[in-house]
């Protein structure tokens, strides 16, 4: 009788759902598959390309300061370094209702914010989930598709007694897609990133076509400040937290904001700010290293996604550790160590070469509690793809789960490095707001970008401390409405 190993569990799916899976998994030598000796020599060349030195570390954190330097200096940079138009942080006295909408990478979310000052708030939301084909229909209908959500929130929460009928709420508008901005109501679309490609959008005024479809439906809103999920994120986790210096999204896409000297923005020189105000920057730093590909330690499966993508060249660093990609890099080894005849002969893995047919979360399901990874990964790999695996298998894809999120995290590090290194945050330590799903739900990610800070600057990296970031698209986009109209109320950069 041939070996089997039986097992129960529960697999959740990118939608959310939750599938309960009873497997059977065949060791019977009549099936050919590969040795643990031979997973294992395959393992050691996947380390080699995987893994991240501390000396190789620091030498990205360099060149990361200087694509950072040089998008303050001058517009039209590889890492652009957006300035905000949010001016300093928020003062924890900011009181009123305010709408707020976040176009993600995944769902739209729309919120109502009550401010009660005192860093207190209360917070009512709805989600909206986008289709692939909405992500890459004409730009006009997608704003159109905002608008009729937001029209519905705002008419359900009326009649529900917490908006008062007639009322035009201030709204701040979450964009998290890198935009010129030359007020806080203003925004160019640079280039859509997370898998974005709505015609007829970059280039345009974001806010523009949105007030478009507010208006074409009618609804009760003025937008007043349009920002990214990074920036709200850092001024909420201020507002809650204020030895927070620096917030990053680690998700769909991956960015970070911190406050900046507006002395030090040379591109801003002639507007004439006070050089001692502080400005957040939006750095859109999923695009370092893009184009020239100079520092990153991209692979053969790097190079594969980047050539596959809708924008080549494009968003280096984000292709090599956001959530979007992490799972394709481990499909793309699986396919080939397939194709070389190592793994699953005589099963038919035809789902297995459906590009992006393997999700992240699948990943970080593989290197859950211990107790349970291996029959986890059974259930995966028979409920999903329909084929079998042997336990050598099993322990390889989570030995290389767990090389494609370390090195996910340990570049992340990086950026983090980066930004402290800059403003010289190492002595004194700072907190850094983290939100995104690969930082709340891939286990060990946060742990490893600890590490990771440690390996760069040493023991003083203990100084450096991230954490669960507040609601920067929610509760951050309606604070950053409150600062903008109590700003041009006190005719501070009224223009701005």
């Amino acid at each position: 009788m041939p070996a089997s190993r039986r097992g129960s569990s529960s697999v959740t799916l990118p939608t959310g759902q939750t599938l309960a899976l009873h497997t059977r998994t065949s060791e019977a030598e009549d099936l050919p598959h590969a040795t643990k000796k031979k997973m294992a020599d395959h393992l050691r060349k996947y380390e080699a390309l995987f893994t991240l030195t501390p000396q190789r570390m620091r030498m990205i954190v360099e060149a990361f300061k200087e694509s950072l330097e040089l998008g303050l200096s001058k517009p039209g940079q590889v890492v652009p370094m957006i300035p905000t138009y949010v001016f300093g942080w928020p003062t924890g006295k900011e009181q009123g209702n305010y709408l707020a909408i976040d176009l993600g990478g995944t769902n739209l979310r729309v919120c109502l914010v009550t401010l009660q000052g005192e860093g207190k708030f209360e917070i009512t939301q709805s989600k909206y989930r986008l289709t692939e084909e909405q992500k890459q229909e004409d730009g006009q209908q997608l704003f159109d598709f905002c608008a009729e959500c937001l029209k519905a929130f705002i008419d359900s929460n009326i009649e529900g007694g917490d908006i008062e009928k007639g009322a035009i709420l201030p709204l701040g508008f979450t964009f998290s897609y890198p935009c010129n901005q030359n007020r806080i109501d203003h925004g160019e679309l640079i280039r859509w990133t997370k898998g974005f490609g709505a015609p007829n959008t970059e280039g345009h005024d974001v806010v523009t076509m949105f007030r478009k479809s507010l208006d074409k439906f009618k609804v009760s809103a003025e937008i007043v400040a349009l920002t990214c999920d990074t920036t709200g994120t850092l001024i909420a986790s201020h507002y809650v937290n204020p030895k927070t210096k620096i917030a990053c999204i680690f998700g769909t896409g991956c960015n970070a904001a911190y406050m900046e000297h507006v002395g030090d923005i040379p591109k801003m020189a002639q507007l004439g700010i006070d050089a001692d105000a502080e400005m957040a920057i939006n750095c859109e730093w999923g695009a370092f290293d893009s184009f020239e590909h100079e520092n990153l330690p991209r692979t053969k499966y790097d190079q594969i996604i980047d050539e596959t993508s809708n924008k080549p060249g494009e968003q280096a660093f984000e292709k090599l550790i956001s959530g979007r990609y992490l799972g394709e890099i481990l499909r793309l080894i699986i396919c080939e160590l397939i194709d070389e005849g190592m793994l699953f002969l005589g099963q038919n893995t035809y789902k297995l070469e459906i590009p992006y047919s393997f999700d992240t979360a699948f990943l970080s399901l593989m290197e859950s509690d211990p107790t349970d990874e291996l029959l986890m990964i059974i259930g995966i790999f028979t409920h999903f793809f329909a084929v079998e695996t042997t336990l050598a298998e099993r322990q390889f894809f989570r030995a290389l789960a767990k090389l494609v999120g370390r090195r996910a995290a340990r570049l992340s590090a990086c950026g983090i490095a980066a930004i402290v290194s800059k403003m010289g945050y190492l002595e004194e330590g700072c907190a850094v707001g983290a939100d995104g799903s690969l930082y709340n739900k891939y286990p060990g990610f946060a742990e490893r970008i600890h590490e990771g800070l440690q390996d760069v600057f040493g023991e003083k990296g203990r100084n450096i401390i991230t954490y669960h970031a507040e609601d920067g698209s929610g509760i951050g986009a309606a604070i950053i409405a409150a600062m903008t109209k109590d700003r041009k109320l006190a005719n501070r950069y009224p223009n701005l």
